[in-house]
């Protein structure tokens, strides 16, 4: 039986980043670095594999460095799209930044990704 792994390509598309970032980050976060990138589950002629169940752990580690996270960093994937979503529907960055903080305290079970896709379908 074959067993399916998420290449460079797959990883980046997982985390809706690009895969020149992917390999960006395995090359400034290597094996021995503090804050080093997972390691793949399989090398296959070269190229990295990872378990499909590896994402999770691969956003987690992203969410790690340093700028990202609580008060700083660069959005994620699912923010950018439901900002752009939001902007869409005439929604000021601050207007929508409001609603999605109300909308998460009303919600506290869904994390941030699910609150985003949640209002994305409902702005449709």
């Amino acid at each position: 039986m074959a067993r399916h792994y998420l290449g460079v390509v797959g990883v980046a598309d997982a985390l809706g980043v690009s895969r020149h970032a992917v390999h960006k980050w395995r090359t400034r976060y290597p094996g021995d670095s503090p804050h080093a990138f997972p390691e793949p589950d399989v090398v296959v002629d070269g190229a990295p594999g990872w378990r499909a169940d590896q994402v999770a752990a691969i956003a987690r580690w992203r969410d790690g460095l340093p700028g990202r996270g609580a008060g700083g960093g660069r959005p994620t994937a699912a923010k950018q799209d439901y900002m752009r979503a939001a902007a869409a529907r005439g929604l000021d960055r601050d207007e929508a930044e409001r609603a999605l903080a109300n909308f998460a305290e009303e919600f506290p079970e869904m994390d941030e990704p699910q609150l985003c896709a949640w209002l994305i379908e409902k702005f449709s």
